[in-house]
């Protein structure tokens, strides 16, 4: 009787499959998945009218649109799309099983929370607890951030919210993605999903499909390809729960702080606006780094799978460490890195770096070089961030040096990144009038000034 049953199951499952145009096979026995399929979707043929509907001009795009939402819905697998912060892995945020193959594709940690996505306001305001009011500040950054790269935390209804999502937490994050593929995804499947970066947990976040397959191909059944993502970075986590009603920002992200203080600053009418508070920055809570509320405070991120270095170029080096010059760092490189061939090494450096010319000089390294933009631009080194960990990581090299920016603007998200990722920091001496030249900051010109009217 079990055995006629389990048949009976099986081929109700394959017939189910072969309707979704699943990609993987259920021959007797175990089967290997097939290469992962890939899905093209068109972004710009998609619209959104008054309600939040999706309007969607190209066929192809419709069809995949539907594919991955049966794959969703009916069959509870996780599908890969773009969103413009960086590709995710989703799945249904309100069904346990569904989101738990997150998890086990992911290789993440249980106690490390989930962001759930949804298509409108009219879904957000669904999830929270019915005796829940918007305070006054959030509704500011949803009015104006949107859909957006700006996620908040609300407070968690447990009948709705599934205890995986939020690692048990009484808080859930939320945000609307503003990239067409993904808001259309969930208004299709009618339902919020769950989901993190599509890599395995720990590596660099993909922004292009191609890093996808490397990483997870075979591991997923359908991912969306909806081009390169346009932020590169992940969203900016903010808390506005606490009582002092002060916005925490718990990872900064896609959304500036600077935008976040000038949009309270403008159109907060209820007294004074909030302030604005960087965790690590302008407060520490040892509490949410061992017990988090959100995903990226806890366990080390974005690291490639070879040694990432950290060069302080302008920052002081803490009390009793010497600064290396170019040449030292790169003599303590071949000796901790030892090897016969040729060491590889390569090179995130801005385009107006003030030490690239003094590290290339040694031509006994194969250099690969991958430019992040220039000082001045933190929102394009922000998007070009992962793609070139990743770019560099696939040539092969035996490690990555990578130079530090500014941390203000897109630059506080890019470091928060690079922290995360980096085995080590070393401390680079180098011309500050070359290197106050392109830094933004009046502080490091006044400085300058001073120093050289002395």
């Amino acid at each position: 009787m079990y055995l006629y049953y389990a048949s009976h199951r099986m081929n109700a499952l394959s017939r189910y499959l072969a309707r979704v145009n699943w990609p993987w096979r259920l021959p007797s026995g175990f089967a290997k998945p097939l290469p992962t399929q890939v899905l093209k979707c068109d972004p710009t043929s998609i619209s959104f009218d008054a309600d939040d509907q999706p309007q969607i001009k190209s066929q192809e795009t419709l069809e995949a649109l539907r594919t991955a939402s049966r794959h969703l819905v009916e069959a509870f697998q996780p599908v890969v799309f773009p969103t413009e912060t960086v590709y995710g892995l989703g799945a249904l945020a309100l069904n346990a099983t569904a989101s738990a193959q997150i998890f086990s594709t992911k290789g993440r940690p249980p106690d490390n929370p989930l962001i759930v996505h949804v298509s409108s306001v009219k879904m957000l305001l669904s999830l929270l607890p019915p005796d829940y009011t918007l305070p006054d500040s959030y509704r500011v950054l949803i009015q104006h951030f949107w859909p957006g790269p700006l996620t908040l935390l609300f407070p968690r209804d447990p009948i709705k919210i599934p205890d995986i999502i939020t690692a048990k937490q009484p808080t859930v994050a939320i945000r609307i993605p503003s990239h067409p593929v993904a808001r259309a995804l969930i208004a299709i499947s009618n339902s919020p999903l769950a989901a993190p970066s599509a890599n395995s947990s720990g590596k660099p976040s993909p922004t292009r499909v191609e890093h996808v397959l490397h990483d997870l191909d075979g591991k997923v059944g359908l991912i969306l390809d909806g081009g390169p993502c346009d932020v590169g970075l992940e969203s900016t986590v903010v808390d506005g729960l606490h009582e002092d009603g002060n916005i925490r920002v718990l990872r900064p992200g896609g959304v500036t702080v600077e935008e976040i203080e000038q949009v309270l600053l403008q159109n907060f009418r209820q007294g004074s606006p909030p302030k604005v508070l960087v965790h690590r920055r302008d407060f520490v809570d040892e509490g949410i780094e061992q017990v988090p509320t959100t995903p990226g405070m806890k366990y080390r991120h974005y690291s490639p799978s070879v040694p990432l270095k950290l060069l302080r170029t302008i920052s002081k080096p803490p009390q009793g460490v010497i600064a290396d010059t170019p040449s030292s760092l790169l003599h303590s490189l071949k000796n901790s890195l030892g090897s016969s061939a040729p060491l590889r090494i390569g090179l995130l450096t801005l385009s107006d770096s003030s030490i690239i010319s003094d590290l290339v000089s040694d031509t006994e390294i194969q250099w690969r070089q991958y430019s992040l933009g220039s000082f001045a631009e933190p929102a394009v080194i922000a998007h070009r961030l992962f793609d070139g960990l990743l770019t560099l990581e696939k040539e092969g090299v035996d490690v990555i040096l990578i130079e530090e920016v500014s941390e203000d603007r897109e630059g506080l998200a890019v470091m928060n990144r690079v922290k995360k990722a980096a085995d080590e920091e070393r401390w680079i001496t180098t011309s500050m009038e070359a290197q106050c030249k392109y830094c933004p900051r009046t502080s490091c010109h006044s400085l300058l000034m001073n120093q050289t009217e002395t």
